[in-house]
């Protein structure tokens, strides 16, 4: 697998973050989209959907373009505690919900990959750290929910692994503001992540 030079350590443990949000001349990237597939039926759903909402639009437009530049696009998407869903259940269950305007444009076309997870993290006990090592990808743009939970622990679990993270701050959606606002400082300090706008990524 091909491995990015590491970053930057300052002194304190801290990450030197990579400027910039372009992805031009580096290693192969993939977007992943976390748990945009939802029925939001769950306790904090009445704080999320508001930061969803403007969110979707976004995420649709780095799907689009990262389709339209062969980029691979992976949803790694909470089960719910349905323990004998897949991904196409997952799906239709957030499609005929109450809230499927803030999935049908983030529906998974015929090339995107689909990863099912239990947990915060994209990566615990699922097999994405062996499909981004069979695809020979070395950079994920993560993108979707929740910033100050999911999104972050992903991108830490990202970076012990020595992945590059790239997170478009426009394509994430919060539960508290404040919080997320401490999670993307977080990520580019201590995890060397890009945050940046989504415009900039496959523009």
């Amino acid at each position: 697998m091909s491995q990015g030079l590491p970053p930057r350590r300052r002194p304190g443990g801290t990450v030197t973050p990579r400027s910039g949000g372009n992805l031009d001349g580096m290693g192969k990237t993939a977007l992943i989209v976390i748990d945009m597939i939802n029925t939001y039926d769950h306790k904090d759903a009445d704080q999320l959907i508001p930061s969803v909402e403007p969110v979707v639009p976004v995420v649709a437009g780095l799907l689009d373009r990262a389709r339209k530049s062969d980029v691979p696009v992976i949803y790694v998407n909470d089960n719910f505690g349905e323990w004998r869903s897949h991904h196409g259940e997952i799906l239709d269950r957030a499609l005929s919900g109450p809230h499927a305007r803030l999935v049908e444009p983030l529906r998974p076309d015929e090339s995107s990959l689909f990863v099912v997870k239990a947990r915060h993290s994209i990566f615990f006990e699922t097999p994405l750290t062996y499909l981004l090592h069979e695809q020979g990808i070395d950079r994920l743009v993560l993108c979707g929910q929740v910033t100050e939970q999911c999104v972050l622990y992903s991108a830490l679990d990202a970076h012990i692994r020595h992945l590059d993270v790239v997170v478009p701050r426009d394509a994430v959606a919060h539960i508290h503001a404040d919080l997320a606002d401490a999670a993307l400082r977080m990520m580019q300090r201590n995890m060397g992540a890009r945050v940046c706008d989504s415009d900039e990524l496959w523009a």
